[in-house]
């Protein structure tokens, strides 16, 4: 007499055994990622009420304003449509503003990143007083942006300025010059300034990258007989990739955001020519009190950074691995 075993149904399907169709899957997976996602709700849901209270509340009100008629008094006259930004289409020096926020952006980012690559490898050697170089590089990033704005302003100052007397006896210059007065100089100077003080934290960022290379990776290049130059291209600079990446974004950002260096810097220079998009926004609100069109120049300005970041980060991708 034989004896018949039955086998249990599987548990890949529904209670008969048969597997679920393609839709009863994909139910049963958005429910478990819905499910999911409201028990992440209370550990998110702060980082969530801020996103929305600090960046995407006030870019609403921002495209709002740009579509708004707004008086010199602060009163909405009503909608406008897009009239502020064929206003700023028909601003004849925005060119010139866009151009030279380029310029700004990539001149600072761009020597930032070459003198903190250098910076990091010393700061990465062991030396006598190392760790008080190290706390040297902090002190521009401790310091006030517009302190350090002011200090080099007034030492430019033609007649009584000590960086400008200095420059005249090293005989660097023949005599006083109005540095800020030129808006090619002070533009300039403004670049020296914005590369100061983003160096301490693009140097940290790197020295970090440098400290978690792999010493047994160097040491193998060593013994194979490779030089400083190409261990570095070859083995060091690649594996800074994430913290290089991650530096240069962060510094798109900001550097492309700088208000105060521009604007004490070239302030009092009349016109345009020394301008970038965040002190024309400066001047729209401030000297023009042009909210609307302000307004459309930041909603340009916000789109123009989106992009870029989506690029970046397309192109580059900060978090792939080496």
């Amino acid at each position: 007499m034989t004896q018949t075993i039955h086998e249990p149904p599987t548990q890949t399907g529904t209670a008969t055994g048969r597997p679920r169709s393609g839709p009863a899957r994909q139910r049963a997976a958005a429910g478990t990622r819905l499910s999911d996602l409201i028990s992440a709700l209370p550990w998110i849901g702060p980082a969530l009420v801020l996103i929305f209270g600090v960046v995407l509340f006030p870019a609403v009100v921002m495209f709002y304003n740009s579509t708004r008629d707004i008086s010199l008094s602060g009163l909405d006259k009503g909608p406008v449509g897009f009239a502020n930004y064929a206003t700023l289409l028909e601003f004849t020096p925005l060119g010139g503003i866009m151009l030279r926020t380029l310029i700004w952006v990539v001149a600072v980012v761009a020597l930032t990143v070459l003198i903190s690559l250098v910076l990091a490898q010393f700061l990465n050697k062991s030396f006598p007083g190392r760790q008080i170089v190290r706390l040297a590089v902090i002190i521009p990033w401790a310091a006030s942006v517009v302190m350090t704005t002011l200090v080099v302003y007034y030492g430019l100052e033609g007649y009584i300025g000590i960086i400008n007397k200095f420059l005249v006896d090293i005989q660097l210059i023949d005599g006083p010059y109005g540095w800020t007065k030129n808006p090619v100089s002070a533009f300039s100077w403004s670049i020296g300034i914005a590369v100061f003080v983003s160096l301490p934290f693009t140097t940290y960022t790197i020295l970090a990258g440098l400290q978690s290379v792999p010493g047994d990776i160097l040491e193998a290049a060593k013994m194979d007989g490779a030089g400083r130059i190409r261990t570095y291209f070859e083995i060091v600079l690649p594996q800074l990739r994430g913290a290089l990446s991650v530096a240069v974004l962060i510094n798109i950002i900001n550097v492309f955001n700088s208000l105060p260096i521009l604007k004490i810097m070239t302030g009092s220079i009349p016109g345009y020519d020394a301008d970038t998009v965040m002190t024309m926004i400066f001047k729209y609100i401030q000297n023009e009190h042009k909210i609307d069109v302000a307004s459309a120049l930041s909603v340009v300005a916000f789109l123009i950074v989106i992009v870029i970041v989506a690029i970046y980060v397309k192109v580059v991708k900060p978090m792939k691995e080496v």
